[in-house]
Formats: C-alpha cells, sequence, structure tokens
C-alpha cells in the first residue's frame, strides 16, 4: 500500500499527525473507451490538518471529467459515482490504515438483554 506524502515520516510522526486531524484519502477516476469503462482508485493520499482533501483530488475529478463519460453503458454511471465521491473530498480511509499502524481493530459492541 503506497501512500503519497508520508516520505521520511515515522509511524509515530504519522500517528501524532491523524490524532491531530491530519486524513488519509484515496480519490476514484473513470476512463472509457467507447465500449469499455474502467473505474480505478488512486493511491492513498496523506492530506495535513488543515489542507483541502478537495484540491489533492482535483487531477482525478478532471480526469474523470474529460475521460469518463465515453462508454456505454458505464461511462456515465460511473462518473458520477467517482466525481460524487471526489467532490465529498474523495473516501476516507484514515481509520483503517490507523488501526493497521497500532496493530489494533475495533470490535463493535453487542447489545445484551439483562
Amino acid at each position: 500500500m503506497k501512500i503519497e506524502g508520508i516520505e521520511g515520516i515515522s509511524s509515530d510522526q504519522l500517528r501524532f499527525e491523524i490524532q491531530r486531524g491530519a486524513k488519509l484519502v484515496f480519490y476514484y477516476y473513470c476512463i472509457s473507451l467507447l465500449v469499455v469503462t474502467f473505474r480505478r482508485s488512486s493511491s492513498i493520499y496523506f492530506i495535513p490538518a488543515g489542507q483541502s482533501t478537495l484540491a489533492k483530488g482535483l487531477p482525478w475529478t478532471l480526469l474523470t471529467l474529460v475521460l469518463g463519460w465515453w462508454g456505454i453503458p458505464w461511462g456515465p454511471i460511473y462518473s458520477v459515482q467517482s466525481l460524487v465521491v471526489n467532490l465529498k473530498g474523495g473516501k476516507d480511509v484514515t481509520a483503517e490504515i490507523s488501526s493497521s499502524l497500532t496493530g489494533t481493530t475495533t470490535v463493535p459492541a453487542i447489545a445484551t438483554k439483562s
């Protein structure tokens, strides 16, 4: 798993930045060639606290806007899905990555009747 933007950062520093509000996100993009449509995800990006997740996903959004629509029938469908995710700031995977850094997993609480 490649994370863009964390070169030279130790796992302790990364955990600290995540506690301060940093995010780890990826973006979708769509490319269509008439009858073939591909929807893929970008690398994971480290977004420091206070920086825009929307700006980091702009290249993937523009790629989808230009090349995503042209496949029938999935081009428009995948393009809209990709644009919605990207314009909301990408897919946030901070919780999943930070839990793998610490080696812990979160288990949902089970309600018991007493």
